[in-house]
């Protein structure tokens, strides 16, 4: 039987049913949904628009998390309406769908941020700590003190998915995702704005990481431990797991430390079509045709899906081996259509004599980690803790 916050479709009598089951228990996701479209535009689209909205898409052939399922499909019909067929992306209309909050220095959920602006060029990083326990230290910043004379703390440089093209490093369902980091891992989070596509392709996205890495490792009170050092990891979901690659590639090629990569059902593809992609095709929020689009709108104007910054390892690809390259930890999502490319990846890092890790979880889906109602989160939230704190 399903649990209380999930649907089989085995199970459901009606398609009635489901959605009388959807409008009570929906609620919680709905609290999380990150674009603010009932506040926005309630005045021109009616309230039960809201209410059977998940109604609008299949459901899964297995059972997945209710409240999951329901933010998922909310982002695909966001994404839906912003992709034309000729290329170009409403960025306007994205920009108003996505719920955006500002950095806070006073604590949520026990974490502070505040927003840096590179004025060299213009990139925002907005940085995540820990807040002090004295209320009294509550909004001062100390940009002069290091984390911890003794004590190691993880600089987490985080990147954001969105296929390249969504999401930004203030939207708020990054924001809250960044926070439960820095509380899980005891580490400070720079999540890194970086320019999207297809307004910015092929390579600005890695130029800006590579940007907000050399201005990580270089600023004073980011430093902790004994060694005086910034003790960096890279880190990323889908979009964001391919930026953390390439910029790992960079600091390996230019001598810059990185601990550790952490690339969560990272977006990588290729030509040919895997099997997963034929098996899992628009079963599970996304299709082939999606991924195709974003590849499309980021890649250098006639390349293909071969191009060595979507298929790692693939015929134009650059061979690791020899290469200092950083221990990797390799979330993949068994429901998610890309995850044979993902399995290449980590085939392609042992072949190279890399330390990879493999977290193969059978029954998630993409975008899993934003909601803490279900076991995949917390094991994926015990690895990523051990991961960077790997003498705890």
């Amino acid at each position: 039987m399903a649990g209380d916050n999930e649907v089989n479709l085995s199970e459901s009598k009606s398609a009635v049913a489901v959605s009388k089951f959807l409008v009570q228990e929906a609620k919680p996701a709905l609290s999380e949904f990150p674009f603010s479209l009932r506040s926005k535009v309630s005045k021109v689209v009616p309230n039960e628009f809201f209410e059977f909205l998940p109604c609008l898409f299949s459901i899964p052939f297995r059972v997945v998390p209710l409240n999951t399922w329901v933010l998922i499909s909310n982002f695909k019909l966001a994404y839906n309406l912003l992709r034309r067929s000729d290329g170009t992306f409403n960025r306007e209309l994205a920009e108003f769908l996505d719920r955006k909050v500002a950095a806070n220095t006073n604590p949520v959920d026990g974490v502070f941020s505040f927003d840096h602006v590179d004025r060299a060029t213009g990139l925002l990083n907005r940085v995540y700590k820990r807040a002090p326990e004295k209320e009294a230290q509550w909004g001062l910043v100390d940009l002069e003190k290091p984390l911890s004379n003794t004590k190691i703390v993880p600089v987490i440089v985080y990147f954001h998915g969105g296929s390249f093209t969504h999401s930004s490093a203030n939207s708020a369902i990054y924001d809250t995702f960044c926070r439960r980091l820095v509380n899980n891992c005891q580490a400070v989070v720079v999540s890194v704005n970086y320019r999207r596509s297809p307004e910015h392709r092929y390579p600005c996205a890695y130029d800006d990481g590579w940007a907000a890495l050399k201005w990580v490792t270089t600023r004073s009170w980011l430093k902790s431990g004994k060694d005086s050092k910034v003790h960096v990891y890279l880190a990323g979901d889908s979009s964001g797991g391919n930026i953390a690659h390439h910029v790992a590639v960079r600091a390996a090629e230019s001598d810059v430390e990185v601990l550790g990569n952490i690339l969560l059902h990272p977006m990588f593809g290729g030509e040919c079509r895997t099997e997963s992609e034929k098996r899992l095709d628009g079963k599970y929020f996304v299709t082939v045709q999606d991924r195709d689009w974003y590849w499309r709108a980021y890649l250098p104007e006639g390349e293909d899906r071969d191009h060595p910054a979507c298929n790692i390892f693939g015929p134009r690809g650059q061979s690791l081996e020899g290469v200092k390259f950083p221990k990797s930890l390799v979330v993949v999502a068994g429901l998610d259509l890309v995850q044979d490319w993902q399995l290449a990846y980590v085939q392609g890092l042992e072949n190279s004599g890399q330390d990879v890790k493999l977290l193969y979880l059978k029954q998630a889906t993409i975008g899993f980690y934003f909601l803490p109602n279900n076991e995949h989160f917390y094991c994926l939230m015990e690895e990523l803790k051990n991961f960077v704190n790997p003498n705890c």
